[in-house]
């Protein structure tokens, strides 16, 4: 006998007949012997109804009543899935996020689960009963010390059937919903998407962070820290879906299942060289003439920024480690006696990373590290960012102090800590999904100061205001009076709220202001064989290129490559690199 936890997603239970439907599939599991939680979302779009209903009255109606409303659609969810499952001869009892034991922080809007108190859902369990928990819900002790409905925010159903299977040491929390599983990419752009049958939970985060949406990013996190096998099904057949696999189980701390530390591993990677390229064409193809000549010349790439683009020509930088260097200087120097530009390089450097599930949905993480290592006197040469990892080139005279400052930072103990880690990755694939995000905005502040602690000082002012920012790119090139330029992507929504977070900075330093870029769409390839195997970029470039699309900004992290280009190209490139990776033929998978 197996303990399930099983979520239905709001278009499962979209009508009566649906509901009907459910809680037969909920009876027959039911017969097979198992004991089962079953956690559901409000009915159809009844979450969007209620909050128009309260914008008909206020603008801007207050947070904790909006709490109060919206936590009624699910409890409609449960009550009637409750009477179908009696109808068919199924015990079963629903119960409130309250009554279950969901204990949350005190915020209303968007809170995050503190524990789940299992006592009275265990009793119902021993009694024989379904019990069907309404989603999204949970309750916190308001200051003067009344029981305060919360929610958890949208896809918060996702994380309270996780945080169920969590505290219930269930065998899997199984999440039905009207797709077959994770995909490919998006089956609405590309026609020929594929299910996936498996992929880890590292990557499914990379994944939901860049717009795919069949689970919420928390609900991930979740299960990736604690070791829930996580499973992902239609609600419409029995297919086995996908299956998201997890990392060993960590403790649960004493900051409560959802405000854990964030960060779990930190990494030093020595004997690095940085290559610089500035001025390079601004063309269709360049990077992926560059990176296939390295390819093909045997080099291995690690990082790869291109910053935003200057009139007709570009920059782009990389890291290879130093036993490369000869070799891809040789290359670099021959691409650019044919097509232009400058090559600098810089040896004896060092990456330093923190890693852990969520870390750029947490805008403060990246900023404590950047502030950590300039407060330690230490200049970031590069950053790259994603939402499992976030990378920094320093000196490689100041790596000792880097891991040292680093570690304190964020209470990292010794086996937490890997000095120059084996390549991650053999024997999977290169590329296993492919994500297209239109809701970014493109910035750049112009004209900062080339010292320690300007992106720090970048990150930490947005992240005080709730804003995440991704692909933080810094130019190769400086301005005549020693200044440079960093560029980030954000959501749209947050734009203007940069404005108004950076304003007193950019006050500070002089001559700098903030640029916006084109409309753009950011498309991405994730992969956990990624870093184990060589030419993943150059295919990926080379895909955009034929398709006669320029990329505006490259970013990459472990397991993920992001280009930037025109909005209006983003179905073209996202088709392109799909096909490309052979992502819509079963074999592949």
């Amino acid at each position: 006998m197996a303990l399930l936890v099983q979520k239905f997603g709001g278009t499962s239970v979209g009508n009566v007949q649906r509901i009907q439907a459910v809680a037969k599939r909920i009876a027959f599991s039911k017969d097979l012997g198992n004991d089962l939680v079953i956690v559901v979302s409000a009915m159809g779009h009844t979450t969007d109804e209620l909050t128009d209903l309260a914008k008909t009255i206020s603008s801007n109606p207050p947070q904790r009543e909006m709490d109060m409303l919206l936590a009624t659609g699910e409890q409609v969810s449960i009550a009637l899935l409750s009477i179908a499952l009696h109808k068919l001869g199924v015990p079963a009892i629903s119960m409130t996020g309250t009554q279950v034991g969901i204990v949350t922080e005190s915020s209303h809007g968007r809170a995050r689960i503190l524990e789940v108190r299992t006592e009275r859902i265990k009793a119902r369990l021993n009694e024989g009963q379904v019990v069907v928990v309404a989603g999204f819900q949970g309750t916190s002790q308001s200051s003067g010390g009344t029981a305060e409905i919360t929610t958890l925010g949208r896809g918060g159903s996702d994380t309270s059937a996780v945080a169920l299977a969590t505290a219930l040491s269930a065998e899997a929390c199984e999440i039905y919903t009207d797709v077959p599983g994770v995909l490919t990419t998006d089956p609405r752009k590309v026609a020929d998407a594929q299910l996936m049958p498996e992929l880890s939970c590292d990557e499914m985060l990379e994944l939901a962070s860049l717009g795919a949406s069949v689970l919420h990013p928390r609900a991930v996190e979740i299960a990736r820290n604690y070791g829930v096998t996580l499973v992902v099904r239609s609600s419409w057949n029995e297919d086995p879906g996908t299956t998201l696999t997890s990392r060993p189980a960590r403790p649960l701390g004493r900051e409560g299942l959802e405000l854990g530390r964030p960060v779990d591993g930190l990494e030093l990677l020595e004997k690095q060289a940085v290559f610089g390229l500035s001025h390079v064409p601004d063309q269709p193809g360049m990077a992926a003439t560059l990176f296939e000549a390295l390819s093909n010349g045997g080099v291995n790439v690690d990082l790869i920024i291109q910053a935003t683009h200057e009139e007709n020509t570009n920059d782009i930088t990389f890291t290879v480690s130093e036993n490369e260097l000869s070799n891809a200087q040789i290359l670099c120097e021959s691409l650019i006696a044919t097509l232009g530009g400058k090559l600098t390089i810089q040896k004896n450097m060092t990456k330093l990373s923190i890693s852990g599930a969520g870390i750029m949905g947490r805008p403060g993480i990246a900023a404590n590290l950047f502030d950590t290592l300039s407060r330690a006197g230490i200049n970031l040469r590069l950053i790259a960012t994603s939402e499992v990892k976030v990378s920094c080139v320093i000196d490689a005279s100041l790596g000792t102090k880097a891991l040292r400052v680093a570690s304190e930072a964020f209470e990292l103990n010794d086996s937490q800590i890997s000095l120059n880690p084996p390549i991650h990755g053999k024997g999977q694939p290169e590329v296993r999904g492919v994500a297209m995000d239109p809701d970014q905005a493109q910035l750049s502040v112009r004209k900062v100061p080339d010292k320690p602690g300007t992106a720090a000082a970048l990150c930490a002012a947005l992240a005080d205001q709730g804003i995440s920012i991704d692909a933080i790119v810094q130019s190769e090139r400086h301005h005549p009076d020693g200044t440079r330029d960093i560029s980030f992507m954000l959501k749209k929504e947050d734009r203007e709220k940069a404005d108004n977070a950076l304003a007193p900075l950019l006050a500070q330093w002089l001559g700098a202001y903030l640029e916006d870029g084109p409309e753009i769409t950011r498309i991405s390839a994730v992969g956990a064989g990624m870093p184990a195997t060589a030419g993943t970029a150059a295919r990926m470039f080379r895909a955009i290129a034929d398709a006669d699309i320029n990329i505006a900004m490259i970013a990459t992290s472990e397991i993920r490559t992001s280009c930037v280009v025109t909005a209006t190209a983003g179905i073209t490139a996202l088709q392109a690199v799909h096909s490309c990776f052979g992502l819509g033929k079963k074999s592949a998978l």
